[in-house]
């Protein structure tokens, strides 16, 4: 299976452990985005996956471009020109103290891309799934052109394409979101959200008080019931996300095909040690399991999947295909494997 993704990654600067950003006198330096960590993962996962973002000519974006060689991805048609590299910064939170994220990312390479900058027919050669989320188009109205771009390009070669909604509010207002994802929708086959991206996006609400800890599974069925049928999807998966506090959450999402079919995956209880990607890490993994699995096996390897990055720190899922079986199979003691 190949798999090409396409977005932004980012310099990622974080204050050690759980120090505040006002308590730090040294961040540490790793990468990471939404694009980028599916492709990370589904190359764990032995997939062949494909990163296709724009970066200038430094070192620092040298090293984002070695960073994802390293974890195995095919980095080949990344262009390269642009000013800077994006850069987001990383307060983690802990209990009843939420994380927090500051983007530095105003005229990144990606944001000042072209349609000249991509050759989507080379760069979809032997493709056979095509990922992006709703990040990158609300980096601009270029970057949210190329997205169109790409997306048309897969869909008229038969490449299934799959979204991750993604709404970040400190990228775009809900109605310039609503605009430019149902536009986009027409290309897609496949959507990921969470009660909250599909209410912000578009205003389709699950009868769940996300502040309190509360899901509601029969609700977010009625949520990607109301998805599949408004786009003429294949699959939609909502994760839902029980917040007990900023360190503990329940996790589990719901799949739901265009037949109506309805597959739920067994909740897990993470303590977290690192959460920026766990949504990443979902659709990579859901995206390997429909492609591998049944459809009901493919939600509960994305929810385990995802279990899995939540415990690791960095923006990055570095788990196999073995890891993640092995906790599907009930082995969620964490006991010393010798």
């Amino acid at each position: 299976m190949r798999v090409v993704t396409f977005g932004e990654i980012m310099l990622r600067l974080a204050p050690e452990g759980y120090l505040r950003f006002l308590q730090a006198d040294k961040y540490g330096a790793t990468y990471g985005g939404g694009e980028a960590n599916v492709a990370v993962s589904l190359a764990g996962f032995g997939a062949d996956a494909a990163f296709v973002t724009k970066l200038p000519e430094n070192d620092i974006a040298e090293g984002a471009v070695r960073a994802l060689r390293a974890a195995g991805v095919d980095v080949r048609h990344i262009a390269r020109g642009g000013n800077r590299i994006g850069i987001y910064f990383l307060e983690k939170g802990a209990s009843q103290r939420p994380s927090k994220v500051i983007y530095d990312r105003a005229g990144s390479a990606i944001q000042e891309a072209d349609g000249t900058d991509f050759d989507w027919d080379e760069i979809f050669s032997g493709a056979d799934h095509f990922h992006f989320t709703g990040i990158t188009p609300a980096l601009g109205d270029k970057t949210a052109r190329i997205t169109m771009e790409a997306a048309a390009a897969a869909k008229k070669k038969g490449i299934k394409v799959s979204c991750d909604l993604n709404y970040r509010k400190k990228l775009w207002s809900r109605e310039k979101a609503r605009e430019v994802m149902t536009a986009l929708m027409e290309y897609v086959d496949i959507v990921i959200a969470n009660e909250e991206d599909a209410s912000d996006v578009f205003g389709i609400a699950a009868p769940a008080d996300v502040t309190k800890g509360g899901v509601t599974a029969e609700g977010y069925v009625a949520v990607a019931n109301e998805l599949i049928s408004r786009f003429g999807l294949e699959y939609a998966a909502i994760t839902l996300r029980g917040s007990i506090s900023a360190s503990d959450n329940r996790w589990s999402a719901v799949l739901v095909s265009e037949a109506g079919e309805v597959y739920k995956a067994r909740e897990y209880l993470v303590h977290i040690v690192d959460r920026v990607g766990g949504g990443d890490s979902f659709g990579a993994g859901l995206i390997y399991g429909l492609n591998a699995f049944d459809p009901g096996r493919a939600v509960e390897f994305a929810a385990a999947a995802s279990c899995l990055k939540q415990t690791i720190e960095g923006d990055f899922n570095m788990v196999t295909v073995d890891e993640v079986l092995r906790l599907m199979s009930g082995d969620g003691s964490g006991r010393i494997s010798r």
